[in-house]
């Protein structure tokens, strides 16, 4: 990431293009950002829906290794911590 200049240093237009030229590039991010969230809703909707079928299909929804994942997040745990070598 580029450092920020020298505010002081620069003229009124150096400020403006300056100002101009990140407005377009926030315009863009924005952008990008609202495609990526209209993706994650497209996939979860689906999942949503399988997650349905199967329920429908009477099998289960929710597996024991998913309570125990849940489980190991609410208690702070996650599969990084249980690779790691213990130090003792």
């Amino acid at each position: 990431m580029d450092t920020f200049p020298d505010l002081g240093s620069l003229s009124d237009i150096e400020l403006k293009d300056l100002i101009g030229d990140l407005t377009k590039e926030e315009l863009e991010i924005s952008y990008q950002r609202r495609i990526l969230h209209g993706k994650i809703d497209i996939l979860r909707a689906e999942l949503v829906n399988r997650l349905r079928k199967r329920h429908d299909g009477g099998h289960d929804v929710i597996s024991g290794d998913d309570v125990q994942k849940l489980t190991d997040i609410l208690a702070g745990r996650s599969a990084k911590d249980e690779q790691l070598p213990d130090a003792t």
